[in-house]
């Protein structure tokens, strides 16, 4: 029978580095703090799972309040300290039911991380979940790195470290000091690419939270100084994660997304990071992702399975009742598209 017990911040971390456990960014009390400062959000606490007295899983959360109810976020958590089999994480996600239900009415569901596709779990009201990502080897220096990987990415870094025009650094410290030149290559890519670029004030406090031993930001500049292309790669352990890159439109056949990566890859390596993940791409799972695997894939010779998103509802009927609405939204703007 798996347990749920709430820990202090101090407890949580102290058992998980005892553990030995791949701390995923997310899953940092430092994210925790920085997630606070977005309008909504709030650390709900830190819980352990135990069976038959051993811990076998933690995870933090974190209270999401949304259109005047809250759910439970958990980015990559549980962190699992040996993969479970599917009776397992069920027997895990009743137990945590059941604790949150217990301790705060307010919850309607739980997103989490769950591999096996559990008749109490759902696919995600919102956001694109994903199952596969894509694990950058970054050891053995700068070389090391071309070599590990395939042959395609390598012909494209080659090409860009003759051809690109940009200039590439490490800007952790100028973009602290202010982040408004980045942000207006943010705003060119979402309205380019589709999607809505967070308040400037988000990667602001990002990096001012998370601090430059978490949070590195790496930029490519034309030489007239400007900036076309710029990535936040984020740092946990000895693993660094692609969380997030702009370009400009008018340079991205220059070859300056691939020259920046690289020059990524190298400075986090020597910053001691072994492993670089590149946050998800597509699947069968989730289709809609497909358009970053050419991209991606050329970087690592093989692609990892990860446990992708889903919803656990704590309040079955309200949860059915979100699930209806979803529908009937959806069936309007389709039926809208069609006039």
């Amino acid at each position: 029978m798996t347990e749920v017990r709430k820990l202090t911040r101090e407890d949580f971390e102290r058992l998980v580095s005892e553990a030995g456990v791949v701390v995923p960014i997310e899953q940092t009390l430092a994210w925790a703090d920085y997630q606070q400062m977005v309008e909504g959000r709030t650390f709900w606490g830190c819980l352990a799972l135990s069976r038959n007295g051993v811990d076998v899983a933690y995870i933090s959360l974190i209270d999401y309040e949304t259109h005047g109810y809250h759910y439970l976020r958990a980015h990559h958590g549980p962190m699992w300290l040996e993969q479970p089999t599917e009776g397992q994480e069920r027997e895990a996600m009743e137990a945590l039911v059941s604790f949150v239900r217990a301790t705060d009415r307010r919850v309607a569901f739980m997103r989490l991380a769950v591999d096996h596709e559990l008749d109490l779990s759902r696919p995600t009201l919102s956001s694109i979940p994903y199952d596969t990502t894509v694990l950058v080897d970054l050891t053995g220096g700068d070389d090391g790195i071309l070599a590990h990987m395939k042959a395609r990415g390598r012909r494209d870094v080659r090409k860009a470290l003759r051809e690109s025009p940009i200039t590439c650094a490490d800007e952790t410290e100028r973009a602290r000091e202010s982040f408004a030149e980045y942000y207006q290559v943010m705003v060119e890519t979402a309205e380019r690419d589709g999607f809505h670029a967070a308040p400037q004030g988000d990667y602001e406090d990002m990096l001012r939270i998370l601090g430059a031993e978490r949070c590195r930001v790496f930029a490519g500049r034309l030489e007239d100084g400007t900036v076309a292309t710029w990535s936040i790669c984020t740092i946990s352990g000895t693993r660094a994660t692609y969380y997030y890159a702009a370009s400009r439109s008018d340079t991205r056949r220059s070859n300056v997304t691939d020259k920046l990566f690289y020059f990524a890859c190298c400075e986090l390596g020597r910053l001691g990071c072994t492993t670089f993940d590149l946050m998800g791409i597509g699947s069968d799972f989730s289709p809609a992702l497909k358009g970053l695997n050419t991209f991606k894939t050329k970087f690592a010779p093989e692609v990892t399975h990860v446990a992708p998103d889903r919803d656990v509802p704590v309040k079955g009927v309200f949860y059915r009742s979100l699930q209806m609405g979803k529908q009937v939204i959806g069936a309007v703007r389709s039926h809208g598209s069609d006039d």
